[in-house]
């Protein structure tokens, strides 16, 4: 892989979400959002009992961020923009001015040290107003969702080309799934999640289309929606394991891209087929997975400039023993392979070759998109010298170079998660995936560029992975 160069327009950028950096929680007319609520209200659900509140401060030090950024060498940055600092109550009939002065500071830094913004519209913390209503279970969301892009298409579109709209449809289903402390903590299992995903879909559309129709002539902007896209492998060679895998993929990452990035749009048919199966052994008059009408799967279908993909790791899948439960009702297991080392995150497995397989995977079911990977990267403690972080990186950026030169992917972009190290959502500062580490003790907040910041602007610089990093793995 050492020998290859990524492609001379390659992009290279760094990402970050609001809630997990910024602060500020309630300053300057900023509103409660639902991860304000759930770590003031149930701090017993959060590993550490901490709370974005302060987080990494960057309200206020959103220059130092930019500093690094610069120092970094990226071409941009991937940052989310908070609901409630630009809408407090969620709804678009007012709108916190200094919350929009703040995002054109941000935006106006970058551009002014060359760094192009992308921005994520939506990023976890919806306005607790909204989530008052139902949230992402209530349809409606997907109005006021078209009046929030709105909204930052009128303040940041004359310089924002690059817009993701939702950062990972499923992990905001969790959030109404599964008791792991993810906002807004409704566990409504095998109901909840098809309704959250059924609106987020519809929600992305009318934002696209709302940009279609009254800003892109102008704008030129590209917007795509961000799904998380993990590698499911079957754990042996049995039929059966196969088959889950099989499904796990189809279930769980073309729930959200099918219905956008197929040429027939609409719900892949083998989940349709399964949750009206489950749905009708279980004594429900109807399935528990809505239905698009033929006009919202024409208004949903084909709603992309290109792909932005979050990924991480492989998950192995095995048929699941009889009575196994899933809250979505899938009959898999997930199986802790131990041939794979594991990060600090016990979730996510190091296991590069899934990356160039997702990547392939991608390719052949939606005819080679162009693609950005949104999300890349691996936890551990807060290390400065984090060779496992570097390792990571050379390696999963070496199947990228592979799927890219070898197999033909369409690969544009890259960004790294994350600039630095923040609150990680339920586990809050016992996780890093900082490229800088922060020091949350020190009230400035005071941030320390590790050894694979270092490793990663030798590659942008290089536009390929540099060897004497590659070379120093065998002897770390």
């Amino acid at each position: 892989m050492s020998e290859y160069n990524f492609p001379p327009d390659f992009l290279f950028g760094a990402a970050s979400s609001a809630y997990q950096i910024e602060g500020a929680w309630d300053e300057d007319g900023k509103g409660e959002n639902i991860w304000d609520k759930l770590v003031h209200q149930h701090p017993e659900l959060i590993k550490d009992k901490s709370t974005g509140d302060i987080a990494c401060n960057s309200y206020h030090l959103y220059k130092e961020d930019v500093r690094m950024l610069k120092e970094l060498g990226v071409h941009f940055y991937r940052f989310s923009i908070s609901w409630s600092r630009i809408l407090p109550s969620g709804h678009a009939n007012i709108v916190n001015q200094a919350g929009v002065d703040y995002y054109n500071n941000l935006i106006n830094e970058l551009i002014a040290n060359d760094i192009q913004p992308v921005v994520t519209m939506f990023h976890w913390d919806l306005p607790q107003p909204l989530q008052d209503l139902g949230g992402w279970t209530n349809p409606l969301l997907a109005n006021y969702f078209e009046d929030y892009a709105r909204i930052l298409f009128l303040n940041f579109g004359d310089r924002v080309k690059w817009w993701n709209t939702i950062n990972e449809p499923t992990s905001i289903a969790l959030g109404y799934s599964l008791p792991i402390g993810y906002a807004p903590n409704l566990i409504t299992p095998g109901h909840g999640e098809y309704l959250v995903i059924h609106t987020v879909l519809l929600a992305h559309a009318r934002a696209y289309r709302l940009y279609e129709r009254e800003f892109k002539a102008t704008q030129k902007g590209k917007l795509s929606i961000v799904p998380v896209c993990n590698w499911h492998e079957p754990n042996t060679d049995s039929k059966e394991d196969k088959e889950a895998s099989h499904k796990a993929q189809e279930l769980i990452v073309a729930w959200v891209m099918h219905p956008i990035y197929s040429s027939t749009g609409d719900y892949p048919p083998l989940l349709k087929e399964w949750v009206a199966k489950k749905s009708k052994e279980e004594g429900y008059p109807r399935s528990r997975l809505p239905s698009f009408t033929q006009e919202e799967i024409e208004m949903v279908k084909g709603t992309w400039d290109f792909l932005a993909v979050n990924h991480y790791t492989t998950f192995f899948v095995s048929k699941s023993e009889p009575g196994f439960s899933l809250s979505m009702d899938h009959d898999f297991n997930f199986v802790a392979n131990e041939k794979y080392a594991v990060a600090s995150s016990m979730w996510l497995r190091i296991v590069p070759w899934g990356f160039r397989k997702v990547l392939n995977w991608i390719s052949k079911e939606y005819n080679n998109p162009p693609i950005m990977v949104a999300e890349n990267g691996l936890s551990d403690h807060g290390e400065l010298n984090d060779v496992t972080r570097i390792n990571y990186y050379s390696d999963y950026l070496g199947e990228l170079l592979k799927a890219v030169h070898d197999d033909g992917c369409n690969i544009f972009g890259y960004t790294a998660w994350t600039l630095m190290d923040n609150y990680e959502w339920s586990s809050g500062y016992t996780e890093s995936f900082g490229l800088y580490h922060v020091d949350f003790n020190n009230p400035d907040r005071k941030r320390t560029p590790k050894d694979s910041a270092k490793f990663y602007s030798e590659v942008i610089k290089m536009k390929r992975i540099p060897h004497h990093f590659l070379q120093s793995k065998s002897s770390l």
